[in-house]
């Protein structure tokens, strides 16, 4: 598993400072894009290749090999072959970089081996799109700030360190060009990407910038291995299955004493092939109830949050329940549920999303209908009936499995996945009141 840091900002902010420091004090694969632009602009310049020469762009762009390395802890930028380090720094490819970097096919060509050069590695990549193009669901996100002057100031003091012969008015000059080009570009415009922290560094050494993102970095590394121990999948060994039978016998037995359970219609439940498992949501108990109480095994779907505590997190990782992020699109418990269903497996959610949910009006999430549309793999609506007051009854209507096979699977249309999300809960409401 890969851990990318993205870094945004306008010019000047100090975003490769920051990159540099932070990929040696965190190990991380530095990948300067706008070297890689410079490196484009540079070559352009170099064979009098004009904006909009779409051809000879396209012929350049399968040819051009753009390599970076540490040589002695400084970045090494070679173009074809040769080092270029200093060369596309220069006072030309600085004013031609920004309408360079602005053409279409050289965004997707970039875009693609700035991906390539990411891929699988823990990296650090700074530059005007990566947190909302490159990398949108990079593990940090920054937008690094600056009022203009502080930038062009820094910026000019960096060139006259690498004997670059380039004015302050004309920096300041350049900076404002490129900011304006930069917001207004039809492809990969710089903003604030979702979810990313903006620093603004005017005010700031660079001790004071590396030790905020620090802290935003610590905090993601932290989370991230809490994260994986969550969705680590525990081998089904003997003595898990063991612990699971054991466990499952003696919470059925309590359920039975304490809430009289009784099960009706648990012949709807096919016991061989994939079947999602769809019920109303009442307290805390009735998941357990359900799984404890149904002979068929079910991998339950359940927020994060429940994997905080010890001891519900060895339960959770005997029964294999499904951790998901509230709140969000969980792509990985999507993927966790539908490569269950592939293996023949049972997968129960509650549409609710929270406890009593219809009572409180929340809106239905459509994970079981996306699913169930993708697979073809048939609903079991479930209706709880009960308080789960100790002593008193609670009753799991399980109703006629529900077939999807009438819509298109490829791609579920958001009408098709609104329907069958409401046939699911029609059923569901229709089974609590069974009986009664």
């Amino acid at each position: 598993m890969s851990f990318i840091v993205a870094i945004d900002g306008p010019a000047g902010t100090g975003k490769g400072t920051m990159a540099e420091i932070l990929s040696k004090k965190y190990n991380l694969v530095n990948i300067d894009t706008g070297a890689m632009y410079r490196c484009v602009t540079l070559e352009m310049l170099n064979k009098n290749i004009g904006l909009d020469d779409d051809e000879k762009i396209a012929e350049m762009l399968k040819t051009i090999k753009i390599e970076m390395s540490n040589d002695g802890g400084k970045q090494r930028v070679l173009l074809n072959g040769e080092d270029v380090t200093q060369q596309i720094r220069s006072q030309e490819v600085s004013a031609n970089v920004s309408p360079v970097s602005s053409i279409k096919q050289i965004r997707l060509a970039m875009a693609g081996l700035q991906r390539k050069m990411g891929q699988g590695k823990d990296v650090i990549m700074e530059g005007r799109d990566i947190g909302t193009v490159i990398f949108p669901t990079a593990d940090v996100k920054i937008y690094l700030d600056a009022n203009v002057e502080v930038r062009a100031q820094r910026r000019f003091k960096q060139n006259q360190e690498k004997g670059i012969d380039m004015s302050y008015e004309e920096v300041l000059d350049n900076i404002k060009k490129r900011d304006k080009n930069d917001m207004e570009k039809e492809m990969g415009a710089l903003k604030v990407a979702p979810g990313a922290t903006v620093i603004d560094g005017s005010n700031m050494t660079i001790k004071q910038v590396e030790k905020n993102i620090s802290k935003i970095i610590d905090k993601k590394i932290k989370d991230k291995k809490k994260e994986e121990k969550i969705y680590k999948i525990r081998p089904e060994t003997t003595w898990k299955k063991i612990e699971r039978a054991i466990i499952k016998k003696i919470i059925y037995a309590f359920y039975k004493l304490a809430f009289r359970i009784e099960k009706v219609g648990e012949e709807n439940v096919p016991m061989e092939e994939p079947i999602i498992i769809c019920a109303n949501h009442l307290n805390m108990w009735d998941a357990v109830g359900l799984v404890t109480a149904t002979k068929r095994r079910i991998l339950f779907i359940a927020k994060e949050d429940l994997f905080n505590n010890g001891f519900l997190n060895w339960i959770a990782h005997v029964f294999d329940v499904i951790p998901i992020k509230r709140g969000m699109r969980d792509m990985e418990a999507m993927k966790r549920c539908l490569g269950a269903l592939k293996e023949g497996k049972a997968v129960g959610l509650f549409p609710e999303g929270t406890r009593r949910g219809l009572e409180k009006g929340a809106k239905v999430q459509n994970g079981a209908a996306y699913m169930a549309l993708k697979t073809k793999v048939k609903v079991v609506p479930v209706g709880i009936q009960g308080t789960f007051k100790p002593f008193t009854k609670v009753t799991l209507n399980y109703g006629k499995p529900i077939d999807y096979t009438k819509y298109d699977s490829k791609n579920p249309e958001k009408e098709d996945l609104e329907q069958a999300t409401k046939e699911i809960m029609d059923n569901i409401i229709m089974l609590t009141k069974k009986g009664k």
